[in-house]
């Protein structure tokens, strides 16, 4: 097959029929019956658990990192050592 009758051949693929526009409407009143006749199912709403989780991870960490921090208690062993060498021993 040369390239004029493929051309030839694709043209008459193009153009539109009685035959195509029958088969259009056989297909569209099945697919139509099919719709009516069963119904889509309802959607589940998406259940935002990453979201969540990350929202409650950023709340723990920043309840922890934001706290005040008691100071903690000096040992006699570490005033000892401070008084003898000085501060920042």
């Amino acid at each position: 097959m040369n390239d004029r009758e493929l051309d030839a051949l694709f043209a008459r693929a193009r153009k539109e029929t009685a035959e195509d526009a029958g088969a259009a409407e056989r297909f569209l009143a099945w697919h139509r019956g099919t719709l009516a006749a069963e119904p889509l199912p309802p959607r589940r709403a998406r259940t935002l658990r990453w979201p969540a989780l990350l929202a409650a991870a950023a709340v723990l960490t920043g309840a922890f990192v934001l706290r005040p921090v008691p100071p903690l208690p000096s040992s006699a062993a570490y005033d000892a050592y401070a008084g003898t060498l000085g501060e920042g021993w």
